[in-house]
């Protein structure tokens, strides 16, 4: 299965998923015009990665900000991400990174960690 790398813009985070060490990494600002579309091969690359996922997979956000659409496709991803727990057995974690005083990052991070069931490690960061 072939990584997928996306370079991130002023408006969209750079993405890195890696297949062959089970890690899916997003960094930056995430304010695309368009949520979907953009999200769309992340999703396919996850789906794929389903079939046949690493023992341990990590995921890694560093996110300075992002919006409301991308709130939601993020979610999507951590439910596609959540899902090779239940059906793979995978061990899943996610390292959610946030700056010392951001506190709506932090929230935003302690949102996901309670609807999602893997365990999710709140990182604190002088600078994302």
């Amino acid at each position: 299965m072939n990584s997928l790398e996306i370079e991130g813009g002023s408006k969209t985070p750079t993405v890195k998923l890696d297949a062959e060490k089970g890690t899916i990494a997003l960094s930056g600002r995430c304010i695309p015009e368009n949520a979907v579309d953009f999200y769309k091969p992340i999703y396919e690359w996850l789906d794929e990665y389903a079939t046949g996922p690493k023992d341990n997979t990590t995921v890694e956000i560093r996110l300075e900000y992002f919006n409301t659409s991308s709130s939601k496709c993020l979610l999507d991803v951590f439910k596609k991400v959540e899902r090779l727990q239940k059906d793979n057995s995978s061990s899943v974690k996610v390292n959610w990174y946030h700056e010392t005083d951001d506190e709506d990052m932090l929230e935003a991070g302690e949102d996901y960690d309670i609807i999602i069931s893997m365990p999710f490690n709140m990182v604190e960061v002088d600078e994302i």
